[in-house]
């Protein structure tokens, strides 16, 4: 039975898409976005596709689910994952929790498992991350 493994590091993002789906200004109101994250430490990839279907509840509140494409390594083994991300936001900044979607892993990384999450502050040009996994073979 394989052993769960911790890693974690950081992530930066850039390029925020974030486009209105039916009225702009509801509450509650939906909104569509696609961003680029890359991560540095135990997961390593340049630049990955995430998008988010985004719930405004309030003005600075509510939630969000998503999915990431992540092509880069994991701990030196290379290859590529789905995280399927949720999440929720206030006017201070965002919690998430992922996990990867089954069956996704590719190259290296096939058979992989796991979960993770990050806590966002608003105004921070990194975020923290945890995950943990494992890998079937």
């Amino acid at each position: 039975m394989p052993t769960p493994v911790e890693t974690g590091g950081r992530f930066t993002f850039a390029n925020w898409e974030e486009s209105p789906v039916g009225a702009a200004d509801a509450v509650p109101r939906l909104a569509h976005a696609r961003v680029g994250n890359t991560f540095t430490g135990g997961i390593a990839a340049a630049e990955t596709a995430c998008d988010y279907t985004i719930a405004y509840t309030g003005e600075n509140l509510g939630s969000y689910s998503g999915m990431e494409l992540v092509s880069g390594s994991l701990d030196g083994r290379k290859g590529s994952f789905v995280l399927e991300e949720r999440g929720s936001f206030d006017a201070g900044g965002t919690v998430c929790r992922f996990e990867v979607v089954p069956g996704s892993g590719t190259g290296e990384l096939a058979g992989l498992t796991g979960s993770g999450g990050f806590t966002y502050r608003h105004g921070d040009t990194s975020v923290a991350y945890t995950f943990t996994y494992e890998r079937a073979n």
